[in-house]
């Protein structure tokens, strides 16, 4: 009889659990996978480095079931970030694919304001480029061999103080940023190293680069604002180098008078043989 009794306890403690399944569980467990939410996904291929735009992204309703805890659910979070890892469209946006910075790797690219340009020149030796010890935010000297061909080896002025922002490897990486790195029995030695220059700057390395070989020494190694000195004297240089021009040109227009170019030259030189024709 007890054991009868037993069994009738066994089943009620069954059929109670059942109901508490159907009635409780099982409903909270469906709400939880009908919630529905909004998330930011990627209707654009978006690669490492690249500032994340508007038409990169778009805003779409899922289940909010098993969904990461960081996922991204604003395109306000997104937009203007940085993509610290590929991303294909369909994937979804986590806060750790996206920071405010670019990689470092890429950050001096963005830093870019359009008063100064970043202009790469070959390192066609292991000595013309300071036997692979350049590093980032270095101050260098641009050394031109047989200076636009007058047989002399000079440092032009516009290239005293250069600033260099990356130095990079045959295979595209950055080498020597300057952070420790553990693989440094494998590291490769630089094949090109990019400068931050002025338009006009840039146009005489391109013509170096063009011409012959190029010698990088290095100024000023260390800290930033003693840098920005040498980068500060670089502008002087430069601005005495063109004042002599616009000050002659102001005292043309002061004085009245004509600048006398090359078409004056040639209008004159045919007037003049005009007069001789008709002399003879």
């Amino acid at each position: 009889m007890s054991f009868l009794k037993n069994r009738a306890v066994i089943g009620v403690i069954c059929i109670v659990l059942s109901l508490i399944i159907c009635f409780a569980v099982t409903p909270l467990f469906n709400k939880a996978i009908s919630d529905k939410t909004e998330i930011v996904r990627v209707v654009k291929e978006i690669r490492t480095g690249e500032e994340i735009t508007a038409d990169m992204v778009k805003t779409v309703e899922v289940g909010a079931y098993n969904l990461p805890e960081d996922v991204v659910r604003s395109t306000e979070t997104a937009v203007g970030k940085f993509a610290y890892a590929d991303m294909i469209p369909g994937d979804y946006i986590i806060a750790s694919k996206i920071a405010e910075e670019p990689a470092a790797e890429n950050a001096y690219l963005y830093s870019l304001t359009g008063e100064k340009q970043a202009i790469s020149v070959s390192v066609k030796s292991f000595a013309n480029g300071l036997s692979g010890k350049l590093q980032s935010g270095d101050i260098v000297s641009v050394i031109a061999p047989d200076y636009k061909k007058q047989g002399l080896t000079v440092i032009p002025p516009e290239l005293k103080y250069v600033e260099v922002i990356a130095v990079t490897a045959n295979s595209g990486a950055d080498a020597n940023t300057g952070e420790p790195s553990e693989d440094d029995k494998d590291k490769e030695l630089p094949d090109t190293v990019t400068l931050l220059v002025t338009p006009e700057q840039s146009m005489i390395l391109a013509e170096l680069e063009a011409d012959g070989n190029i010698h990088l020494s290095l100024v000023y190694r260390g800290e930033q604002k003693h840098a920005a000195e040498f980068v500060k004297a670089q502008e002087t240089i430069l601005e005495e180098i063109h004042a002599p021009e616009e000050e002659t040109d102001g005292e043309a227009e002061q004085t009245g008078e004509p600048v006398e170019t090359e078409s004056n030259v040639q209008e004159e030189t045919s007037e003049s043989s005009t007069e001789e024709s008709e002399v003879g």
